[in-house]
């Protein structure tokens, strides 16, 4: 009597991930590669000499603090949709929407003070950089920002709750994504002013 050898084909589950996320993620990836290429680029022109030192604006420090509190409100309101507490929800959102905005308005008074501190976009590369980085960090904020408001929005419309949370999930990954890469570039240029 012989034995019969059966194949089993295990059929491995693809890892799976909603597109959107993952069109996310890969954006994300780009923006870190264009802010190394940046940081990287600063750190060799610095090298060359010619760079005119300054103070940096104190704003930073509270526009990077209003960061970390729009993060810290916005993760309370994506606990807040995955308990189904609507009106939690609705006022983290509304905090951190606020808060995003405060950001923007305050970069804005970092490029005031500088230009009261004869530093400009045109002329000494140092100055450059930093219009480059806070510029573009404010256009993704921007973008941030719009985000919130949609899930704002949907909020408001009940199209945000514990059974669908893929637009409350990709808003949160993308604030705290640019609230992180504001405290690396605001540290960055702290150690390398």
């Amino acid at each position: 009597m012989e034995k019969e050898l059966k194949y089993v084909d295990l059929v491995e589950q693809p890892i799976s991930m909603h597109p959107k996320k993952f069109a996310l993620w890969l954006f994300m990836v780009t923006v870190v590669m264009i802010f190394a290429a940046l940081t990287s680029a600063y750190i060799v022109r610095q090298a060359e000499g010619n760079w005119l030192e300054y103070d940096l604006p104190e704003i930073f420090w509270f526009t990077s603090g209003i960061v970390l509190l729009s993060s810290v409100f916005l993760h309370w309101a994506y606990i807040s949709a995955k308990k189904d507490n609507l009106l939690q929800l609705r006022i983290g959102m509304s905090i951190a929407v606020a808060l995003g905005i405060a950001f923007l308005v305050g970069q804005w008074y970092s490029w005031v003070a500088l230009v009261d501190r004869q530093v400009f976009f045109v002329g000494n590369p140092s100055g450059s950089f930093l219009y480059v980085f806070t510029g573009l960090h404010g256009l993704h904020l921007i973008s941030g920002v719009i985000f919130l408001i949609i899930v704002l929005i949907s909020s408001f419309r009940y199209k945000v709750h514990s059974q669908s949370m893929d637009t409350m999930e990709m808003a949160t990954s993308y604030w705290h994504f640019l609230g992180g890469l504001w405290i690396y570039l605001f540290m960055f240029l702290l150690l390398n002013h």
